[in-house]
């Protein structure tokens, strides 16, 4: 578990911080189920305009995360400090492992 002081100032210096919050395979998996989950149900509200829906996606995004982080990867989600890049790293770290960029 990594101790975070640092201010960053840019995604691109926030996110090799990031991954390193993120180094537990089963932590990685979770984020990676948790993310596609979330694309499939927005795809699900989209096609049936049940915007409705639109308030559990938090819920299925940050809860598997959240699990991971919790139980695997024995630390305090990045997103507790940096929201913003936190949710964008999330997004990049998903496509990387969707294409071969970075392992599970």
């Amino acid at each position: 578990m990594a101790i975070e002081t640092k201010k960053y100032t840019s995604f691109k210096e926030f996110y090799p911080f990031y991954l390193s919050e993120h180094q537990n395979s089963v932590c990685r998996l979770l984020h990676i189920v948790g993310t596609s989950l979330v694309v499939l149900v927005l795809m699900l509200i989209l096609f049936k305009s049940n915007y409705k829906l639109l308030i559990i996606l938090p819920i299925i995004g940050y809860g598997f995360a959240w699990v991971g982080h919790f139980f695997f990867e024995n630390n305090k989600p990045a997103s507790f400090k940096y929201p913003l890049y936190s949710f964008m790293g999330d997004w990049v770290m998903w496509w990387q492992v969707l294409t071969l960029k970075i392992k599970l």
